[in-house]
């Protein structure tokens, strides 16, 4: 099942490896494939680590951005 929105994980302000490991808990609490999440980190290493997760867990990072206001970075990611 494909949802409209995608749930919306606020990491900002913590640090490596926290936002990962919130995005594997929200991953592994869904009940199959095709869930969105939106991951918004101001982490320097989540620019690494989020593409390295999604390629090892076979999800799909579908987009990028840095947030309008300059507080951190938003990632899009299909599980």
């Amino acid at each position: 099942m494909i949802e409209d929105e995608p749930t919306e994980l606020d990491e900002r302000g913590t640090r490596c490896p926290h936002p990962i490991i919130e995005l594997g808990k929200f991953a592994r609490a869904q009940k199959g494939r095709g869930v969105r999440v939106v991951l918004l980190a101001d982490d320097a290493a989540a620019t690494s680590d989020v593409p390295a997760w999604c390629r090892l867990t076979g999800s799909t990072l579908v987009s990028v951005s840095e947030l309008a206001d300059g507080s951190g970075t938003r990632y899009e990611v299909q599980l």
